[in-house]
């Protein structure tokens, strides 16, 4: 037989998109337009409904960046189109086929209520099968002229990230606003092409199925009438219906579809346009699910359902109806998607405890999966969190991105740092964004990692990142693949369904230790610092006012402790946790606002802390100190002089006059700090010469210290997510300090200032500060910094032969090689950590501390003396420019210390100790702390009421060395009992053993632990 295929192929492709798809609607008739321009910010319908509307012509320019323009179309539907399928058909001017990323509208009928939404892949709203004609149709369309933020492909800055910068210059042109006439048999004529083209296109030449099907759309394409494209439609699909009736084989692979939207909560468009999106979205899947009973939606985010819940009740309604008929699938348990590496290990339990609880209250649904298909790696402490939480999954996407690294398996345990497991996969369609495309199926099949041993995986299909959702196509093309010879069977299933086949088929499936590391978007742990720096604060704010809250709680009679308060701030604290917004990712209006909503927290916070001490009586200065260890520092009174006191963990003691010093005060000589514990030298250039441990009598430092480096960053693509291993390439070196002055001589605090000036305008100011009884040694950073497409890094070359480095993270700290035996090791040029990183050899660590860094990386040399040099270094602020302009531009203010002779628990502690500042407050009260442990290794990291309002208290604590560790809890109250409980305070067990009013402890090593201790009541 001669080969035809490019004849064939190329006749099938024209005919299919020149002719059969321009016929999918047999006839049309235009509404009548009227527009009204909103006035800045959305308005609700009510307003909308009341304005002055004027007429509005096809291809006429409307809507500015950002704008809102509402549109009246009016029409009435022709006798002729009675008996058939007529909707209405909606062009906004549309461009490309991303729904997410630009103009968008929702459908209201005439009392407000939404109907559906239109966009690039979904322009119809069903008007119904009118039996006679004359239906008259009157809807109110709000249209959102949403810029396309990635026109450039990331190339170029834009300034239409914000609102302010963006213009008013209109962005598109109306196309169309139609009532047509759906040709179905034509409709369905192409979705079968579509599918069969995938099919064949993506079968090997040797496959005797793909010819077959080659020949079929030949012979076809033989019957179509080019005249009458809708009378010969049927007769085109009978040839065809032969092969899409072939089964597919007894082995195929096994697809799980399942509907899914990801919206991002905020990305390239602000919160607020998030929530419309939301409601477009929402209601055209509720819409979808009416058309297909067969249709499953997977939707997470706890957040946005609260979002439609306040905003569009006749949305909320609908989804609670496919909730109740198995066709909406809440997943995920967790208040949004967030990133996975820098929420505190806090924060990601109310994440989970605040996703699953609204499911639960809301629809009486526990979700038993963490779906995270889209964040930057995760971190080792989730399998054990996602356990506690009740969960037995956990999806996720986003590691097919890897830049070096292919993981080596889709379906899998994951295994934790304190040894909990999950069962895990990875959809080798390598998407959450499916559409049932022949190169998707295909590739699902080639990429399973798992064949012989597995034979399903799951495949989330719609359109996603802003919405969209799955569309009545993508639908039609899971039927046809439902059992089709050279295709995978398609069938769509609840997740659920399919993590139970799937462990079920697998049960001793392979294992993976440690971190989720994403090879990619490693500059997510460093740009947009002040948004960073607002979550760090944050959480430690909230830390704060729950611990005092609870002490004023069981102290003061007329207190009440503020619960709504609380879960209202945390909430607004776990938003800005989302994937695109902690990681620095968005537009430059999200980074605004989000700068806006953290100093709204923290003066909330220091409001409702101020309260709680206040409540405990006023009579003199006294000291609390939050964090779980107890503490001896140098702190500041009230006229801002230093004093020293000593306040024991989770308590306070009173800032008095006649403190005891410590035994070695500070001495300044020239720009050499001396507190008997470590000597510090400031070199004339700034850096730090010399830090020389007196307890262990060993320099610290190989090289000069606190090194700013200031780098070329530029990545291949993306600017804010990316920082790639060529950075190191070009830098130099900070060492001109215009003035060095020694600014504190006092014998509790000594201090030298270091200002330098650089670049483009920048300058930085580092006070360098030794305080008495302490080795840490602070250096308090202000920057004005004005760079574009740079990095800068402060190194430490510390002289110590460190085989691995040890960075925490939620609930515990990981172990990274500092060796780059292998590609995997050598990927993780750039890692993320919290509030410590730790280096050592047998007998001696020293540890780099930080108050609101996370990305840094740890090298080592070895000198030609023998010796080895292993190099911390942090990364400080990034200056990328797309997708916002004036990334990271003007003021910071940050704090990062190096603690000589460390060991991991001393890290710890002064890494709380850091973040944690002690509070000077007057107060009278001298409460009992709430909580205290007895026993190495074992953190209390946080303490608060029940959220039952019962008035029980609840203390989450964990094992933090990496090793057992046995202790006591004692209460400053009257315990009645304690109850181990998971994360949404549920009991795991029996009732805990109370000894003499103490209750034991044991932990494993990185154990989370919950009780909830019940007060015994006083006569």
């Amino acid at each position: 037989m001669h080969d035809e295929r490019r004849r064939i192929e190329e006749r099938v492709e024209r005919l299919h998109t020149q002719r059969i798809k321009p016929a999918v609607y047999a006839a049309t008739v235009p509404f009548e337009v009227e527009a009204w321009q909103a006035p800045g910010e959305p308005v609700s319908f009510e307003e909308a409904a009341a304005a002055r509307y004027t007429p509005f012509a096809m291809d006429t320019p409307w809507g500015p960046p950002w704008g809102t323009t509402w549109f009246r179309m009016r029409g009435e539907v022709p006798a002729a189109f009675a008996g058939k399928r007529v909707e209405a058909v909606i062009d906004l001017g549309f461009v490309g086929d991303w729904p997410g990323n630009q103009a968008e509208a929702l459908v209201h009928l005439p009392d407000g209520r939404p109907l559906k939404a239109v966009n690039p892949l979904n322009q119809y709203v069903p008007i119904a099968n009118p039996a006679t004609g004359g239906e008259r149709i009157d809807y109110l369309v709000e249209a959102a002229s949403n810029p396309d933020i990635l026109a450039n492909n990331f190339s170029r800055p834009t300034l239409l990230g914000d609102v302010l910068t963006a213009g008013d210059k209109p962005l598109y042109t109306f196309q169309r606003a139609d009532i047509a006439v759906l040709d179905e048999e034509v409709w369905h004529l192409d979705l079968d092409i579509q599918v069969l083209l995938g099919v064949m296109t993506h079968l090997g030449d040797h496959e005797p199925r793909r010819h077959e099907i080659m020949h079929a759309l030949d012979r076809a394409m033989d019957v179509l009438d080019l005249d009458d494209i809708s009378g010969s439609a049927a007769a085109v699909r009978e040839v065809l219906a032969p092969v899409l009736a072939k089964p597919a084989h007894a082995s195929a692979h096994i697809v799980s579809g399942v509907g899914h939207a990801h919206i991002d909560s905020a990305w390239l468009w602000p919160i607020r346009e998030t929530k419309r999106k939301t409601s477009r979205t929402f209601s055209n899947v509720t819409s979808l699910a009416d058309e297909y009973d067969d249709f499953i939606f997977a939707c997470s985010q706890a957040q946005q359902y609260e979002w439609v819940r306040d905003n569009y009740p006749h949305v909320w309604a609908r989804i609670q109806d496919s909730v109740k008929k198995g066709q909406w699938a809440p997943v995920g348990g967790m208040w949004v998607e967030s990133d996975g590496n820098l929420p505190g290990g806090e924060a990601i339990a109310r994440q989970l405890i605040h996703g699953k609880r609204f499911f639960i209250e809301h629809f009486g649904i526990e979700t038993k999966g963490v779906w995270l298909p889209d964040s930057f790696g995760y971190n080792a402490a989730y399998p054990q969190l996602a356990k506690l939480a009740g969960n037995d999954w956990f999806l996720t996407q986003k590691i097919s991105w890897n830049q070096t690294n292919k993981f080596p398996h889709h379906t899998f345990w994951w295994e934790g740092i304190d040894g909990t497991r999950i069962f895990t996969h990875f959809p080798p369609v390598d998407t959450y964004n499916a559409r049932f495309s022949g190169e998707e199926m295909d590739r699902a099949v080639r990429n399973y990692a798992e064949k012989g041993a597995g034979k399903r995986s799951l495949a989330p299909f719609g359109w996603g990142d802003g919405g969209g959702g799955p569309t009545r196509e993508i639908m039609e093309r899971a039927r046809r693949l439902a059992d089709l010879e050279g295709s995978p069977k398609v069938v769509v299933e609840h997740p659920d369904e399919f993590f139970a086949k799937a462990r079920a088929e697998y049960e001793d499936a392979p294992v993976w230790h440690g971190e989720l590391y994403l090879e990619l978007h490693r500059a997510t742990y460093t740009s947009q610092a002040r948004t960073k720096q607002g979550n760090r604060r944050s959480e430690h704010k909230l830390r704060e006012a729950e611990l005092w809250a609870t002490t004023a709680a069981l102290h003061a009679p007329d207190y009440t402790y503020p619960y709504d308060k609380l879960d209202r701030l945390w909430k607004t604290v776990l938003l800005h946790q989302f994937h695109d917004i902690l990681p620095g990712s968005s537009i430059a209006w999200v980074h605004r606002e989000a700068e806006a909503e953290y100093a709204r927290v923290a003066e909330e916070l220091e409001a409702l802390t101020a309260e709680a001490v206040a409540a405990l009586g006023g009579g003199g200065a006294r000291v609390f100190n939050t964090s779980p260890y107890d503490r001896a520092e140098v702190v500041r009174d009230g006229s801002g002089a230093p004093a020293f006191v000593s306040v024991p963990a989770n308590g306070s003691a009173p800032l008095a006059a006649d403190a005891a010093e410590p035994a070695h005060p500070v001495s300044v000589d020239g720009h050499v700090l001396d507190n008997g514990l470590v000597r510090v030298q400031v070199a004339e250039d700034g850096t730090l010469s010399s830090v020389y441990d007196i307890r262990a009598n060993r320099e610290v430092l190989a090289e000069p210290g606190n090194l700013l480096r200031l780098h070329t960053d530029l990545p291949n693509y993306w600017d804010a997510w990316d920082i790639d291993k060529h950075y190191k390439n070009r830098f130099t070196d900070l060492l001109d300090a215009s003035s060095i002055e020694v600014v504190s001589q006092d014998p509790l605090l000594g201090a030298v200032r270091v200002t330098r000036a650089f670049g483009k305008g920048s300058t930085i100011t580092q006070t360098i500060s030794v305080r008495a009884g302490s080795p840490r040694i602070d250096i308090e950073t202000d920057i004005d910094w004005h760079e574009a497409e740079k990095i800068l890094k402060a190194g430490f070359p510390i002289d110590i032969r460190a085989p691995h480095s040890s960075a925490e993270i939620q609930f515990g700290h990981i172990q990274r090689p500092t060796h780059t035996n292998t590609s995997w090791e050598a990927a993780r040029f750039e890692v993320s950590g919290h509030r410590w990183v730790h280096v050592g050899e047998p007998g001696y660590g020293v540890a780099v501390l930080n108050d609101s860094t996370y990305g840094h990386d740890v090298t080592r040399t070895v000198r030609e003396d023998g010796g080895t040099t292993t190099k911390v270094s942090l990364s400080l602020v990034r200056a990328p420019r797309v997708p916002d302009p004036e990334a990271d531009q003007g003021r910071h203010r940050f704090t990062y210390s190096l603690l000589p002779g460390a060991s991991i628990e001393d890290a710890v502690a002064e890494g709380y100790a850091l973040n944690l500042p002690l509070r000077v407050a007057d107060s009278a009260g001298e409460p009992e702390p709430v909580v205290s442990v007895d026993g190495e290794g074992i953190t209390v990291e946080a303490v608060k009421l029940a959220d039952d309002t019962s008035g029980d208290v609840v203390v989450r604590l964990y094992e933090s060395r990496g090793g057992r560790a046995e202790g006591v809890l004692r209460t400053g109250f009257p315990l009645a009992g304690a109850t181990v409980t998971d994360l949404l305070e549920r009991p795991l067990t029996g009732d805990e053993a109370v000894v003499d009013g103490e209750v034991p402890v044991r932990l494993r090593p990185f154990q989370i632990l919950t009780l909830r201790l019940k007060r015994a009541e006083v006569n």
